[in-house]
């Protein structure tokens, strides 16, 4: 299958991805947004979602100008009004222009890389995309917690851990500002509670997320020249 065709994705996530599933997640993805994922994101902030999926993210997080980056032309349908859609690879996402966003978000999509060489370009795209003091979010399953299972999407290329993929970042001139290597559960079909208080308590919890969490979570930051290494700017990856 390839990952460059918009119709496989679209029939794929028919196929892995139940409609009346879909409002199960969103309920997540609000109680998500609401009380961790919003700390990150201001008001007047220009928000990016790449590879954005059935926009769960997107459609749920608050800020001045949302935009959304997808492959697959069925996305569009379940976007809010208030997201300006573009239909492309999220691997293109430096068309768009030089300090575009205040934030980049991207969830479960790099692992979808065919390789190395294309992560790397992918983060310097979006280092250009990027306002200055702008920061990407990356939520990712983490092959360390996950062996075997992390293969068991057959669009899975690229295996990455909370470290290696620090390293990518650092590698293409990112500090990392936060890792957190095991947050939220593999899938939303397995143990994260679906009830917005449940969602929230488990957010305010961190040792269930020692127990539960198969997920990273990092934030990071273009450096300037000259600017703080990841170490100065106290980020631990563990």
């Amino acid at each position: 299958m390839s990952m460059e065709s918009g119709q496989d994705i679209a029939t794929l996530y028919r196929n892995r991805f139940e409609e009346a599933s879909l409002g199960r997640k969103r309920d997540i993805w609000r109680a998500l947004c609401r009380h961790f994922l919003q700390r990150f994101v201001h008001p007047g902030d220009t928000v990016l979602d790449i590879a954005c999926g059935y926009g769960e993210f997107i459609n749920a997080i608050q800020a001045r100008h949302k935009i959304a980056v997808d492959i697959n032309a069925d996305a569009k349908r379940f976007l809010a009004p208030d997201v300006d859609f573009r239909l492309q690879p999220a691997t293109t996402v430096g068309a768009l222009g030089e300090g575009v966003a205040d934030v980049i978000f991207c969830s479960n999509f790099l692992e979808h890389l065919p390789d190395k060489p294309a992560l790397d370009d992918l983060l310097g795209q979006i280092a250009r995309v990027l306002k200055p003091g702008g920061r990407l979010l990356i939520l990712g399953p983490n092959l360390r917690y996950l062996p075997g299972r992390y293969w068991d999407f057959y669009d899975h290329s690229l295996g990455l851990t909370h470290l290696s993929l620090c390293e990518a970042l650092e590698l293409q001139g990112y500090a990392v500002d936060a890792c957190i290597d095991r947050f939220l559960p593999y899938t939303t079909k397995t143990a994260l509670p679906t009830h917005p208080l449940l969602v929230r308590l488990y957010l305010l919890f961190p040792p269930a997320w020692r127990l539960l969490g198969r997920q990273f979570f990092i934030v990071a930051s273009p450096k300037k020249a000259g600017g703080a290494t990841t170490q100065e700017a106290g980020a631990t990856c563990a």
